[in-house]
């Protein structure tokens, strides 16, 4: 009886052991909600452009529910209609939902009718879906002069760390750019359309939440850093 008792034991103590190293092991995916009080962590925003693509987008969607973690998307007009269901997905699982613009259009070369048809018709597209209409702006190619300034009716939102994932179709060359430039604060460009893209960003999630790094959409991540956002004005990451 007293060596059953002792293996019993032992097998007991070996159980829990192995299951405190797993849960220790796991990486860090808490996220503070959105108008929560500020916390002690490093964060950055992941955000992704020329989306939504429905076989890519919904890949990425799914690696970013399995780990807890925001991102901001910011979608092409013309690429919305068909992938409704996979926008309001990204509201519904706490994404950030941003214009760049019905055909990815240089917008500093256009007069205010055209910058109308390709940012408010986005707008107009987005507010059918979501039913509201306060989407933060990025103007594709990082595009911004006073006139664009002037008309986007909208904080305007560029990046910190630009990994070129569109140039070299590498994942483990952008995990390695990413990893190697990000800071608490910054603001990190991909495009959710390439697969390699959703590889790598998965990637450098897992990364960073070992390091203790916590993901937020862009509002949240200037309000962290006590930042107001402001219509208009040009925001390119959020170091201290």
């Amino acid at each position: 009886m007293g060596r059953f008792w002792l293996r019993k034991r032992g097998f007991w103590a070996l159980f829990l052991l192995f299951c405190g190293l797993f849960a220790f092991s796991r990486p860090q995916a808490a996220v503070p909600a959105e108008g929560e009080a500020l916390i002690e962590a490093p964060l950055v925003a992941l955000t992704f452009d020329d989306g939504p693509r429905r076989s890519t987008t919904a890949d990425l969607l799914d690696g970013l529910q399995e780990r807890g973690v925001p991102a901001t998307f910011f979608l092409i007009g013309e690429q919305i209609e068909g992938t409704e269901d996979l926008i309001k997905r990204m509201e519904e699982e706490g994404h950030q939902i941003g214009i760049h613009s019905y055909e990815h259009r240089w917008l500093t070369a256009l007069s205010a009718a055209d910058f109308a048809r390709q940012v408010d018709r986005e707008r107009q597209l987005l507010y059918e879906i979501l039913g509201r209409e306060d989407f933060l702006l990025r103007p594709p190619y990082g595009g911004v002069d006073a006139a664009v300034e002037k008309r986007a009716n909208t904080p305007i939102v560029l990046w910190s760390v630009d990994p070129e994932d569109w140039k070299e179709l590498d994942a483990d060359r952008v995990t390695q750019r990413i990893l190697e430039n990000v800071e608490d604060g910054d603001v990190i460009l991909l495009h959710d359309i390439y697969p390699t893209s959703v590889e790598a960003a998965l990637r450098v999630v897992d990364t960073l939440h070992e390091k203790g790094f916590l993901f937020v959409t862009v509002s949240e991540l200037a309000r962290q850093k006590g930042i107001e956002l402001e219509n208009g004005k040009v925001y390119r990451g959020f170091r201290g």
